[in-house]
This record gives C-alpha cells, sequence and structure tokens, in this order.
C-alpha cells in the first residue's frame, strides 16, 4: 500500500481515513466477522477494538535444549458461557521434577478433612470459608462442599474425619455399678430369708399369730421373690429375660402391696368387729384377706397376660441416646405396661391411705403406724422414681429402677418387721398375749 494512502489527516479535530470519519468506520467494523487464513475468528467490539480469543500453548522442553509448543486449550470470548475456557488436562507434559500437584487458583487455603467450605457472600466461587462439620457429621477428603453424617451404628472420631463403631453396652454384673446393686440385692436376700426362719421358729408366739400370720408369711415371700427379682435386669437382654423381667417385677410387687393392704385392713375390721353389735366380725377371718390377695392378683395377672398377648417386650437396640454407644435393652413401650405400673401405685396409694387412717387405733391394732411408715417410705422412693428415671439415659435407667425396687421392698421388710422381730429375738418376755394387748411392738 503506498505512503500516501495510508495517510490519516486531522481536520477540524477529526481524523479522516480514506475520506470517511473514524467513528463511520467504527460502525462498519462491529459487524464485520470472518477467519483469518490461519483460521482465526476476526471480530471488533463496539468500539472498533480488536476481540480476539488466546490459545493456552503447553510449552515441552526436551533434553537437547530444543522445545515444541503444544496447544492444550483455549480461551473465546465469542463463545458459549460454557465453552468461553477449555483446557485439555491430559494433553499437557509436566516438567520431570513437577511434584504433580495441580496449580492452584484459590484465594485461601483448601479446608482440612472434618471441615466443609462455606461461600463467603460477595466474593468469587474460589473464595470460601472453612467450617468445622457438625455434630455426628465428617468429611473425609480435603475441600468437601459438605459433611456427611455417619451410620447409626457408628459416632465421629475426635477430628471429624472418620466414623467410629459405637460399642454395645448393657448392665454388666462384672462393672461396679452391676456388683453394688447385685451385692445390695443379696444383702436384702439374706435379711428376708433370715427374718422368715424367726417368724417360722416363733410361729406359735402371740406377736407372729397376732397379725395374721399367713398373711405374713405371704408378704415375706413376695419381698423375697422382688429381691430375686432384681438378677433379671442384670446382664445381657434376651428374649426370655425380656418377657418376663416387668410381668415378673409387676407382678410380684402387687402380691406384696396387697397383703400390706389387706393387713390393713385386716387392722380396721378387727377394731370395728369389737364394737357390740357389729357385722363385721364374720369379715375379721381369712375370708377378707383371701378376697384381697386374689382379687388384686387377678386384676394384675389380667393386666400382665393382655400387654405379652398384643405387644410382648422383646430385645433391642437403642442407637440414638448415646452418642457413642448402642444400648442393648428390652423394648417395652406398651399401653399395657403403663396400667401395669398404674395399678401398683394405685394399691400403695390405698394402702398408704387406709393405714394413715388407722394409725391412731388402740395400742392392741397398732401395726397400721408401722404399715403408715413403710407405705411412705415406699410411696416415696417410686415418686422419686420418675424424674430421676426420665433424667437418664442407657443402662443407668435400668439401674434407677433396679435400686427403686430394693429400697421400696427394702423398706416394707425394715419397717413392718424389724420391730417384731426385735421383740422376738431381743425382748422375749414382751412375747406374750398380756403384753401385746397393752404395749406396742
Amino acid at each position: 500500500m503506498s505512503k500516501s494512502r495510508e495517510t490519516t489527516i486531522v481536520k477540524k479535530g477529526r481524523k479522516h481515513f480514506h475520506n470517511q470519519v473514524l467513528w463511520q468506520v467504527h460502525s462498519i467494523l462491529r459487524r464485520i466477522r470472518f477467519n483469518n487464513s490461519v483460521g482465526e475468528k476476526i471480530s471488533f467490539d463496539k468500539n472498533g477494538e480488536f476481540i480476539g480469543g488466546f490459545d493456552i500453548i503447553n510449552w515441552v522442553t526436551f533434553p537437547n535444549q530444543s522445545f515444541a509448543r503444544v496447544k492444550v486449550g483455549t480461551v473465546d470470548p465469542t463463545a458459549p458461557a460454557d465453552k468461553f475456557f477449555n483446557i485439555s488436562i491430559d494433553s499437557i507434559t509436566w516438567p520431570v521434577g513437577f511434584n504433580q500437584a495441580l496449580p492452584l487458583s484459590l484465594c485461601n487455603d483448601p479446608c482440612e478433612t472434618g471441615y466443609s467450605k462455606a461461600k463467603k457472600e460477595g466474593k468469587l466461587f474460589c473464595c470460601y470459608d472453612c467450617h468445622l462439620c457438625p455434630e455426628g457429621k465428617i468429611s473425609k477428603e480435603k475441600d468437601m462442599d459438605d459433611c456427611s453424617p455417619c451410620p447409626e451404628d457408628c459416632y465421629p472420631n475426635l477430628h471429624q474425619n472418620m466414623c467410629i463403631p459405637k460399642r454395645i453396652t448393657f448392665l454388666f454384673y462384672e462393672e461396679p455399678l452391676g456388683i453394688s446393686l447385685t451385692v445390695l440385692s443379696l444383702c436384702f436376700l439374706l435379711k428376708t430369708t433370715l427374718v422368715i426362719t424367726i417368724f417360722v421358729k416363733h410361729k406359735d408366739t402371740p406377736i407372729v399369730k397376732a397379725n395374721n400370720r399367713n398373711l405374713t408369711y405371704t408378704l415375706l415371700i413376695s419381698l423375697l421373690l422382688s429381691f430375686l427379682c432384681v438378677f433379671l435386669f442384670i446382664g445381657r437382654p434376651d428374649k426370655i429375660v425380656c418377657l418376663l423381667r416387668q410381668p415378673a417385677f409387676g407382678l410380684i410387687f402387687s402380691v406384696a402391696v396387697s397383703c400390706v393392704l389387706a393387713k390393713t385392713f385386716v387392722v380396721v375390721l378387727a377394731f370395728m368387729a369389737t364394737k357390740p353389735g357389729s357385722k363385721l366380725r364374720k369379715w375379721v377371718g381369712g375370708r377378707m384377706v383371701s378376697f384381697i390377695l386374689l382379687s388384686c392378683s387377678l386384676v394384675q395377672i389380667s393386666f400382665c397376660a393382655a400387654w405379652l398377648i398384643t405387644s410382648p417386650p422383646y430385645p433391642d437396640f437403642d442407637m440414638k441416646s448415646m452418642s457413642e454407644e448402642v444400648i442393648m435393652e428390652c423394648k417395652e413401650d406398651s399401653v399395657m405396661y403403663y396400667c401395669v405400673l398404674g395399678f401398683m401405685g394405685f394399691l400403695a396409694l390405698v394402702s398408704f391411705s387406709a393405714a394413715f387412717l388407722a394409725r391412731k387405733l388402740p395400742d392392741s391394732f397398732n401395726e397400721a403406724k408401722f404399715i403408715t411408715f413403710s407405705m411412705l417410705v415406699f410411696c416415696s422412693v417410686w415418686l422419686c422414681f420418675i424424674p430421676t428415671y426420665l433424667s437418664t439415659k442407657g443402662k443407668y435407667m435400668l439401674a434407677v429402677e433396679i435400686f427403686s425396687m430394693i429400697s421400696s421392698s427394702a423398706g416394707l421388710l425394715v419397717c413392718i418387721f424389724s420391730p417384731k422381730c426385735f421383740i422376738i429375738v431381743m425382748r422375749p418376755e414382751l412375747n406374750n398375749k398380756h403384753q401385746l394387748m397393752k404395749r406396742k411392738f
């Protein structure tokens, strides 16, 4: 092209090219799009400036100091957004001494294991915060978008980058808690056996016969069985144990409380029958006792039978209550289970009320005072049991129930039978009909 034709003339502050004003040339350039001789796309923007993409070149150097250029990608502003940037990782040849770590385009360090990424508001996608995984979740790899939960039978380790299997737990005989409850139950079991032996040996003495000897034996045997019932609650639960332990506990305790209730009614009826013309004398004997024991026992047996038929207890694993333990337990959630406990509580409340009302009867019928105190202990134990039981988890819930069983049974044994055993063994001179009618025992 000649020099004169390359000349640009300035006139009145405007540039002219081929007798054309430059802004007029721009309007033509905006519509131009073509490929040049080497296949490159040629186009111009609204300002008349050249729009060009880029080739990403990999320079490969050889041992003889020669090199080659290898195209591994492109940046094309005219392409759709998803094809704006294109690169082939497999086509790249890295230097021999390269540590194989890919180059990073981040404005912060990658998140370590145990953390997840959280985007920073108003920042680029490569800028983010690292948040510790929430409780129960882990991240095994770096730069995880989210943490994953552990399976139900596992829990996260301290660094929250792996899951650890939970250990199966229940109330063992070998652990301190199991040993303590076992020893405590055995101690009261031996004391109950001793009381039974004393009463059988002195069965013909006035103090034993005065308070219905057969009823006393029934109460002592039921207390003995209640202490033995503790051993159904300690150790690994299986199908048979789950079927037996709560129904056995409910039935045995109902018999024991029924005996106390029958004792209370015998005391009240015996006092009322002494009045002239009383028609209650025919109920003072064993008829009333048998009626109370049989009726209360049959009601509780009906509840237990309905429970075992409709939804019997079964061994199960509780994986949610404890974070690091799987609790092996007996699944006992049933309406009939609460009926069993509720009926036993009803009997205890009636026994306490009757004994409390009869506490001021004459001295010859003063066993009501001891029954009142024993039922006060019994009810207090089980009232404290409810909030304590609901606030504990795992095997400690079972330990609370066992301790309540032992405590309430021990309260009945000590409060009702200790004064009698003291007179029989330590003060035998008071164990006669004359002293019995005028003294408290």
